[in-house]
């Protein structure tokens, strides 16, 4: 495949456009982030970035209903969506190259042009209580929340984008309109197109993102590392599954020894024969699904391993996930195992690669937190270079029991045992 190719540009009011140029596709991702999460937000407005994301599909000039903002991209067949995360929120529409400019359209008439009619609002507000309630029923959800509420404690970083019911039935159309206003300025936006776009492609961006200048008012809340001192969370509820969330603070996506952390969650948990899936699920039979992952942000991160078990061996799967974490401390790992961990993370590294929409928000995520170009290649170098010792060194450091929390979501469980075992 022919390298990509990356075309930027920043205009007069600060807003970044940028078209990764991705030869071999007849696809675009045109993918708009802001830096609107919910790292913003005071627990006043907790919830309002995640609203403020449906809002903006509810009608603006030209069109000005939910049917016609969906009505206009189902006509070329495009897909259609958006997200709110901690640190920013996305829009985007995948089409084909020939309907990037009814995209943009769609897009900019949005997020430029939204009224947040009171009656829209009024109708969102049981769209989201439902959304709510949906993710409270999903333990596979709602047990990630629990783990980054344990970890984080009670700040941005350690609530869920949803929010809280008061915001939810209480916010208004001001609320909203000043919201946008201190979040979704120029110098806040990034435009990322992906796929069969070239460098003239910006000047078609440009056309419709016409903006005046003006800066954002408000910056996220700084990660207060003091504040998550609890050492479990158990949410009582009848389920036919246990939901464990079993692991430990770990390090911000842009601290040196990062790639590191992406081997060792590989090796820990990271596919179907690393050591959680074998020892735990195979070898022990103690769980259906298990996996180690890690969450990433500007100022701190997670390593968790998250299983569904038996509902008789909750704490017998919490025993075997720290005997996992302790023989890898204190033992280390084979120079097989490293050089499985580098090739599966270069080839999942790869397969993104011919994804216009992952393509797109890589480099529109790196753009709009770091302002900075890193490219797939740029990446995987630091993947490969990665040292068995500083993967050890690592794991030593953060798989210590005094770093260990605990989330589980089911039915009442010995929290005395369970105490013991994570101690």
């Amino acid at each position: 495949m022919e390298k990509m190719q990356i075309h930027t540009r920043t205009l007069s009011n600060g807003l970044r456009i940028q078209a990764v140029e991705m030869p071999g596709t007849a696809v675009v991702t045109t993918l708009i982030l802001a830096g609107a999460g919910s790292r913003y937000e005071t627990i006043e407005v907790a919830g309002i970035s995640h609203f403020l994301e449906h809002m903006f599909f509810k009608g603006a000039k030209k069109y000005s209903t939910p049917k016609a903002v969906a009505e206009a991209v189902d006509s070329f067949g495009g897909e259609f969506n958006a997200f709110t995360g901690k640190e920013y929120a996305g829009y985007y529409v995948k089409s084909g190259a020939q309907n990037l400019e009814k995209s943009l359209d769609v897009l900019s008439d949005m997020l430029l042009n939204s009224k947040f009619a009171p009656q829209e609002i009024d109708h969102e507000r049981g769209v989201i209580l439902e959304e709510m309630a949906m993710y409270l029923d999903m333990p596979t959800y709602q047990i990630s929340w629990d783990f980054e509420r344990l970890v984080f404690g009670d700040q941005p970083l350690g609530r869920d984008q949803i929010g809280t019911r008061e915001l939810i039935k209480n916010v208004t159309q001001q609320q909203f309109q000043k919201y946008q206003k201190n979040l979704y300025s120029p110098d806040n936006l990034v435009i990322t197109l992906a796929g069969a776009v070239d460098e003239k492609s910006i000047d078609l961006v440009e056309k419709f993102f016409e903006m005046p200048a003006w800066k954002k008012s408000h910056e996220p809340v700084k990660f207060d590392p003091m504040l998550g001192t609890r050492k479990f969370k158990i949410r009582e509820k009848k389920t036919e599954q246990y939901h464990i969330s079993f692991g430990v603070r770990a390090l911000s996506e842009r601290d040196e020894n990062f790639p590191a952390l992406k081997i060792l969650s590989t090796i820990l948990g990271g596919n179907m024969s690393s050591r959680m899936f074998q020892h735990v699920r195979e070898q022990k039979g103690l769980c259906y699904s298990i996996r180690s992952s890690i969450d990433e942000y500007t100022d701190a991160g997670l390593l968790t391993t998250s299983a569904g078990v038996k509902l008789d061996d909750v704490l017998k799967s919490a025993t075997a996930i720290r005997a996992e974490y302790d023989d890898l401390r204190e033992n280390g790992f084979s120079d097989a195992e490293l050089e499985k961990a580098k090739n599966y993370v270069l080839g999942k590294t790869d397969l993104l690669t011919e994804d216009t929409e992952a393509v797109a928000h890589y480099f529109g995520k790196n753009q709009l937190l770091y302002r900075d170009l890193e490219s797939f290649e740029d990446w995987k170098n630091q993947i490969s270079t990665v040292e068995k010792s500083a993967v050890e060194n690592l794991a030593q450091k953060l798989l210590v029991p005094e770093n260990f929390r605990f989330a589980g979501i089911g039915p009442k469980i010995d929290e005395e045992k369970l105490q013991q075992i994570i101690s």
